[in-house]
């Protein structure tokens, strides 16, 4: 495996293809037939699937801000503790932070792959609405919000949120290791 493969496989994120997903979502023996030939009924009931499952997208978005607010608060809080305990550095050892260190590191790891997997999983998830919308009169989404922004590839245009978002735990724990080889040094 190259590097860039292993880059990609475990710090990216590649969305899944609409034709990979098309021919999985729809069940064959389930369509207006099912429904007593009433073409309108099931068209009803793809439109309230589809509702659902646009909710459900919008309910991992906002666990993933939840996850982001509570790692944040808890990054906040390291910092002031940490300001406020070690103010008087000439009587404490700067490896006295060695194992705070570890266990922060840890912690930012934890939330750059949690933001991660929720990107994924809403990736997935926005594929999935943008298959069900070929089902619906119009497609605001997948063939017209989306178009619009340039599919996420033009930063110019539009730059996910979940690109940079996944890069905070990063910041945080390169100024974690920053600051302990500056106490160190000191």
């Amino acid at each position: 495996m190259s590097l860039k493969q292993f880059w990609v496989r475990h710090f990216g994120a590649e969305t899944t293809p609409i034709d990979a997903v098309r021919p999985n979502l729809w069940n064959p023996s389930v369509g207006p037939r099912a429904y007593a030939g009433d073409g309108a009924a099931h068209q009803y009931a793809v439109l309230e699937q589809y509702k659902l499952y646009v909710d459900m997208a919008d309910r991992v978005s906002a666990r993933r801000s939840l996850t982001n607010t509570f790692f944040l608060t808890l990054n906040t809080a390291v910092f002031t503790l940490i300001g406020a305990l070690w103010n008087d550095r000439t009587t404490a050892s700067p490896w006295l932070l060695v194992f705070p260190l570890v266990a922060l590191v840890v912690q930012c790891g934890a939330w750059f792959f949690l933001v991660r997997s929720y990107r994924q999983l809403n990736s997935a998830k926005y594929t999935v609405i943008g298959v069900l919308e070929e089902q619906l009169p119009a497609s605001p989404y997948w063939k017209a919000e989306w178009k619009a922004l340039g599919e996420g590839k033009d930063p110019g245009k539009y730059w996910p949120l979940t690109h940079l978002e996944q890069w905070v735990p990063v910041v945080f724990a390169a100024t974690y290791l920053a600051g302990f080889i500056t106490a160190v040094a000191a």
